[in-house]
Order: structure tokens, then C-alpha cells, then sequence
């Protein structure tokens, strides 16, 4: 693997192994989400706790200060919405030279494994992951599904993730479910959990979590759950022991509740 590529990795999994990244990138397909209609306020109190921040080119140049920041991971498919006939029907929206220009740590790429887009979007990620390989830049691929969430079960994610990596993503973004050792073991790189829509208590936050770690996956990929809670702060925080400290789903909720 090449220097930059490493460094760039470096910059996202961190000495302990693990990672804690903050999706922002909602408003691509959402629009102004409950909580980040001004992307800067949401972020600014989070900021000491996440390690690298999920974002759109747009939302990047427009909201985050380039100088004090964390390592970006940029958000470079698109071109639907929830008003739309079918969010799979991605195409790549940035280019990586506008990445390059960004110096961004990462670029990220969902793909939709058994839609009627899956070859669209699977060739969009071997593209993406030729660039990147050109330029030292790692891609992301997140396993995507849409509206259709009775897909998140480990046949399907364990799928979607290895074909992922077969393209070349150097990390995979994909949800929890049961039996998620399945999923993380059939995949060669590193796998990091997605949040999905908000959860009704926050202990079911902390406890997939908990199992999805246990269970051989490298960190988080968690927005909603975080920002969209009523004292996200604290979520942040008893988060972030989990991963990097390795406390437990009581540790994390006396955390939450403390502070």
C-alpha cells in the first residue's frame, strides 16, 4: 500500500484500532434533516469527539472551518431523493480531483446490492476505487438499501459487504443486525457500523454497538442517533467509551446519564 494511502488510513482508524465517525451527509438525498438544517451548529459542540466527519462537498466548503478541523470523509454519490422513484439510482457526483483539491481523507460511496441499479452502483465503487488508488485516496463503500430495511439481515449484509470489498473499498460502512459476526467475517477489510434511523431508547444505541464490536466490527458510523437525541452531547460521549474505551452497555448508559 502506498504512503498516502496509509497516512490517509492512519488519519481514520486510530492507534487503537478503532474508529468513531459522524455522518452529516444526509441533506444529499433528505434535504434539511430534523436537527441539521445548519450543519455547523449541529457539529460544533460534537467536534472533540468524533474522529473524522462524513460530508458532502458542499456542506464542506459552506459549513465546516478548514481551519480547525478533523480528517473529512467526502460524500461522492448521489443524484436521487426521497421524493424520487428509487434512491439506488446513484451516480457519481464529484470528481476525485475535487477530493484532492478538499485533501480529504476518504471519499464515500453507497452501493445497493439486489436493486434494479445494483450494476450501476457496484461499477460506480470499481471506478471510484481505480481513482483513489491513482491519487493514494481509500474509499468507503457503504452497503446501502434504500427504503427496503427487512434487507438488513446478516445473508444479505455479508453479501453486500464482501462484494464491496472485492471492488477494492478499503473500508465498509453497513448495519447491524443479527448474527453480525457473519457479516464482519466474510468480509476482509475493516467493517464499521451504521446508525439507520433513530432508535426508540438509547440503551438499543449502545447495545448494538457494544455487540457489533464484540463482534469484530472497528467502530461507528452513527449521525442521526447522536445529533437527532435530545442531550447529544452525552450520546457522544458514553459512544465514545464504547469504542474507544471498551466500556460496557451500563458503563456507557451511567455516562449518558451523568453527563
Amino acid at each position: 500500500m502506498d504512503w498516502g494511502m496509509k497516512n490517509r488510513l492512519s488519519q481514520l482508524i486510530q492507534p487503537d484500532g478503532r474508529c468513531f465517525f459522524m455522518p452529516i451527509d444526509h441533506g444529499y438525498f433528505q434535504g434539511p434533516t430534523r436537527k441539521l438544517e445548519k450543519p455547523e451548529e449541529t457539529i460544533k459542540p460534537l467536534f472533540p469527539y468524533y474522529d473524522a466527519l462524513f460530508v458532502t462537498r458542499g456542506v464542506l466548503r459552506a459549513c465546516i472551518d478548514p481551519v480547525n478541523t478533523k480528517p473529512i470523509i467526502l460524500r461522492v454519490s448521489g443524484g436521487t431523493s426521497m421524493v424520487g422513484k428509487d434512491l439506488a439510482n446513484e451516480e457519481l457526483t464529484t470528481s476525485m480531483e475535487d477530493a484532492v483539491r478538499l485533501n480529504v481523507a476518504a471519499v464515500g460511496i453507497s452501493v445497493f446490492v439486489g436493486s434494479d441499479y445494483e450494476q450501476q452502483t457496484l461499477l460506480n465503487l470499481a471506478k471510484l476505487v481505480n481513482e483513489g488508488e491513482k491519487y493514494g485516496i481509500p474509499v468507503m463503500a457503504v452497503t446501502a438499501v434504500g427504503k427496503e430495511l427487512e434487507k438488513r439481515d446478516a445473508r444479505y449484509l455479508a453479501l453486500a459487504c464482501r462484494i464491496a470489498a472485492e471492488l477494492g473499498a478499503k473500508v465498509v460502512k453497513t448495519y447491524w443486525c443479527e448474527n453480525f459476526e457473519k457479516v464482519v467475517n466474510g468480509c476482509p477489510v475493516p467493517v464499521v457500523m451504521a446508525g439507520g434511523p433513530k432508535v426508540e431508547t438509547d440503551r438499543e444505541v449502545f447495545e448494538f454497538v457494544y455487540d457489533g464490536l464484540q463482534k469484530g466490527a472497528i467502530g461507528v458510523n452513527l449521525g442521526r442517533n447522536i445529533w437527532q437525541n435530545e442531550h447529544p452531547v452525552a450520546m457522544i460521549k458514553a459512544l465514545r467509551a464504547i469504542v474507544h474505551e471498551n466500556v460496557t452497555v451500563e458503563d456507557a448508559m451511567e455516562i449518558f446519564n451523568t453527563r
